[in-house]
């Protein structure tokens, strides 16, 4: 064999060394960095009003939604474009179109005029009667994601129609770098970047089976971190939705801190809040006996990368091995995959419910000790476990930065495991022996910091003001610069 084909090899050999290394110390530093700031800056940063001091609000280090901005309607309305690939059809959306649902819903309650570009569907959108959202729909384009050029021609129209555009707001890339260059008032909101997805693929491998072919897409990883960081800088802010992800835009991409933003996720805290009732009812109707000794509940895409073949494992072995598990404890799933069929053969303790509507994913987290997430994505931050949170429920989930940086950030609210068998299993040990008083106390603490942090109206608020500081022409009308914090009518809690 040649020698230039050996030492390809080589160099492969220990490329794929340095990026296992890299991604597991960077996760490391990640937590240790997001655990002691807080302490070490802490009252400082997260706590200005404290001080009794103005700051400007793109200087901001951590997550905008600590901060009390009104609850009342604001001053100055706007006029938003949002790009986005797809919009939510009730219960078969992702975790970036629920987000770009909640979000901009929230923000037309509160006056704002809101204009959705996106791809056209066969689904008809629901009409909110209190919420001034147009729609502009596209054919999808031949790979079916949003047309770009459609999609810009319509923008382009809309835009110069009477008042143009004060912000525009792309989720993810639903509006491409190239055309969102050199516009000074977009904004861009990352539900998970390429760089995360490296320490996903390293776990995926190590998982593999013996049998199984390594995915192509291990070796083609690095060339899109590095494509991101070429054109990320072209748009001009970013908001990270992890604490963990605005670090990595900071150091890794090398975006300038005061283009970088914090928003962490939130969802509907008037859909999602405790309702021990309704818990209760929605036990005896999908038929977990009263003698249960604690229910864990599973929600989401039911497919590999989400971690089920690594959860339908662990179960199974701690069936064997524990009469007591197999006797007293129930598992329900909610969601939809293939997986959802595999859990069934493990008894009658556990409970395949299907997709659940909103209405009744509320009462599946009411009537959970505990919400386990097994996923092998690192990237994002999912919705249920907020929702979870929201219910005052304990949370368990993989030991991934954003995860542990943002939500688990301690004992006091769940339990983390690394996605292997080993560790998942002694997390669910160790949440039988804590049982369901622990899980309780846990679950108060759960919903305290999600009250804090991930709520719809946190989020919008933080948006809100957000938009108001980068529009484009913010302080003309009222001559008020709402890129300073706070301004007199922020001094109220947001409910």
């Amino acid at each position: 064999m040649r020698k230039d084909h050996w030492s390809s090899i080589v160099h492969f050999h220990l490329l794929c060394r340095f990026l296992f290394a890299f991604s597991v110390l960077s996760s490391v530093s990640l937590i240790f960095w997001s655990q002691s700031s807080a302490s070490c800056n802490g009252e400082a940063a997260l706590n200005p009003e404290k001080r009794n001091e103005s700051f400007h609000l793109l200087a901001f280090p951590s997550a905008l939604n600590q901060l009390s901005f009104s609850a009342k309607p604001p001053r100055r309305l706007l006029k938003v474009a949002l790009f986005v690939k797809r919009w939510p059809h009730r219960n078969l959306a992702g975790g970036l179109e629920r987000h770009a649902l909640t979000l901009h819903l929230a923000l037309a309650r509160r006056g704002h005029e809101i204009h959705v570009f996106t791809t056209k569907s066969n689904a008809t959108f629901p009409r909110h009667n209190d919420a001034a959202m147009s729609f502009h729909q596209t054919p999808p384009s031949p790979a079916g994601y949003l047309n770009q050029a459609l999609a810009w021609e319509q923008f382009q129209t809309e835009n110069a129609t009477g008042r143009p555009f004060d912000v525009i707001h792309s989720e993810s890339v639903g509006l491409l770098h190239g055309r969102a260059r050199n516009i000074s008032n977009l904004a861009a909101s990352w539900h998970g970047i390429a760089y995360e997805t490296i320490h996903s693929d390293v776990v995926q491998d190590l998982l593999r089976g013996p049998d199984e072919p390594r995915r192509p897409t291990i070796t083609e990883r690095l060339s899109k971190v590095i494509e991101e960081v070429k054109f990320f800088p072209h748009y001009a802010h970013h908001v990270a939705t992890s604490d963990h992800v605005g670090d990595v835009l900071k150091r890794i991409y090398m975006i300038p801190e005061e283009r970088v933003h914090i928003i962490v996720n939130g969802v509907a805290e008037s859909i999602y809040r405790p309702d021990q009732k309704m818990g209760e009812e929605f036990r005896r109707k999908v038929g977990v006996p009263d003698r249960a000794r604690l229910v864990i509940g599973l929600a989401g895409r039911l497919v590999k990368d989400k971690g089920h073949p690594l959860m339908f494992e662990a179960l199974k072995q701690v069936f064997g091995e524990e009469e007591r598990f197999q006797r007293d404890v129930f598992v329900l799933v909610a969601g939809d995959g293939p997986w959802g069929n595999r859990y069934k053969e493990l008894g009658r303790n556990i409970i395949v419910l299907g997709p659940l509507e909103q209405s009744e994913l509320a009462k599946f987290y009411n009537s959970l000790d505990v919400y386990l997430n097994p996923t092998l994505r690192a990237q994002g931050l999912d919705h249920t476990f907020i929702e979870a949170m929201l219910s005052g429920v304990a949370i368990a989930g993989t030991r991934f930065a954003s995860i542990t940086g943002s939500l688990i950030v301690g004992s006091n609210v769940g339990y983390t495991f690394l996605p292997t068998v080993e560790s998942l299993k002694e997390s669910l040990y160790k949440i039988m022996k804590d049982g369901k008083q622990v899980l309780s106390k846990k679950g108060e603490v759960a919903r305290s910091r999600a009250l804090h942090l991930f709520t719809a109206t946190k989020m919008a608020a933080a948006y809100e003001r957000l938009f108001q500081c980068i529009s484009k022409e913010p302080a003309v009308k009222d001559n008020i610069d709402y890129c300073r914090y706070p301004l007199p009518w922020d001094s109220g809690k947001l409910k």
